[in-house]
Parts: C-alpha cells; structure tokens; sequence
C-alpha cells in the first residue's frame, strides 16, 4: 500500500476533525488543509475512501446538496447525517 501524500494526509486530519452533526464543504475542507482551491481533488479523494476513520460522509457540495456517497449513494450519506443529528 502506498503512503499518502501530504495532501491526502492533510485532508483526512480535517475530515476526521469534523463534529458528528457537522460537515463542511469539499473547498471547506481544502482550504482548512491548506490547499485553497483543491476542492475537486478533495471529492476525488473522498470518494476513494473506505477507511471507516475517516467520515466522508460529512463533506458536501458547496451550494448545501450532499452529493455523491461511495458507500451506498446520497440516501445512504443523508441517513448517516441525520442519525448524527446534522437534519
């Protein structure tokens, strides 16, 4: 397995620091990482993700719409929020 790059390990700190209830967008999450404007490069690596660590399920689009889930699809992703208490 290969080591993640400083990128992916800056964007899993962030995303796992995210509060159960919360989510922050995919450019949210760049730029908290350090990588203004890698958005889309987030969404790639979100949705590469099966580590269960990591709650990717807590990033969203920009304009408040879920988005795609790799683990099920968005009714999959909006069930994980609003157990979480996110709706």
């Amino acid at each position: 397995m290969k080591k993640p790059t400083e990128f992916q390990q800056a964007v899993h700190r962030v995303v796992r620091a995210i509060p159960k209830g919360s989510v922050l967008s995919y450019g949210q999450v760049a730029e908290a990482a350090g990588y203004p404007g890698a958005a889309r490069a987030v969404g790639t690596l979100m949705s590469q993700n099966f580590d269960p660590t990591i709650p990717c399920h807590r990033v969203i689009r920009a304009d408040g719409s879920l988005g795609p889930y790799n683990r099920g699809g968005e009714s999959v992703k909006r069930e994980l929020l609003r157990k979480e208490g996110y709706f």
